[in-house]
């Protein structure tokens, strides 16, 4: 993808907003999931210490259950949740933080409440004792700019990493390719037409 362009927007390249809304958009899909990911992981690792492997072997049946959206989940996986709420402490705050954290970005929020809201997540995060989410509100305040921007125009990058997850599987099927060009033909045979068009592309197109 190129970036460089001199078109101006208030002082600065279309380079310099462009890299930072993608940096918002690569930030978002992942806020929350992969910090009670690392959580959970900790906890499974305890349990795997006990004597009876039973309980470890319970635990590990929630990954998804907690990983999910609250709406998507099967009815064997709303009783792991609840067993989970009923034992409580540092899972269920991270699953809490995770789920506060998605419903900002849910799309019913004006910027300015998103805005605010993400002030009292990261301060609620930074205070929570879970070293996780203590370096996600790091990351967020860093990104900060670029998440709200991403915000503003919905980008994601979720078409791009499914795109990437199935050209991953395409190579591994075939056990590799002789040639980069192979590769790009049975690629665009499956996935083809690729036309994944920034928003201000869009914009130019349609006028």
């Amino acid at each position: 993808m190129r970036w460089k362009s001199q078109v101006r927007f208030g002082g600065r390249t279309r380079e310099t907003h462009q890299r930072k809304r993608w940096q918002g958009a690569l930030v978002r899909p992942y806020l929350g999931t992969e910090a009670l990911e690392e959580v959970r992981k900790d906890l499974w690792r305890e349990m795997r210490k006990l004597p009876s492997p039973v309980y470890a072997r319970k635990f590990a049946g929630a990954r998804w259950a907690l990983l999910k959206n609250p709406g998507t989940l099967t009815k064997r996986q709303g009783l792991a949740l609840l067993a989970v709420k009923q034992r409580g402490g540092a899972l269920w705050r991270a699953y809490e933080m995770k789920e506060s954290l998605r419903a900002i970005f849910a799309g019913d929020l004006e910027i300015d409440e998103v805005n605010e809201m993400l002030d009292h997540w990261c301060k609620r995060a930074s205070r929570s004792r879970l070293s996780s989410f203590i370096r996600l509100s790091k990351t967020v305040r860093t990104h900060r700019e670029g998440i709200l921007a991403s915000a503003i125009l919905g980008v994601s990058n979720g078409r791009v990493e499914g795109l990437n997850t199935k050209v991953r599987s395409i190579i591994a099927r075939s056990y590799g390719f002789h040639s980069a060009k192979a590769t790009l033909a049975l690629v665009m045979l499956a996935c083809g037409p690729i036309d994944l068009k920034l928003p201000y592309e869009r914009a130019s197109l349609s006028t």
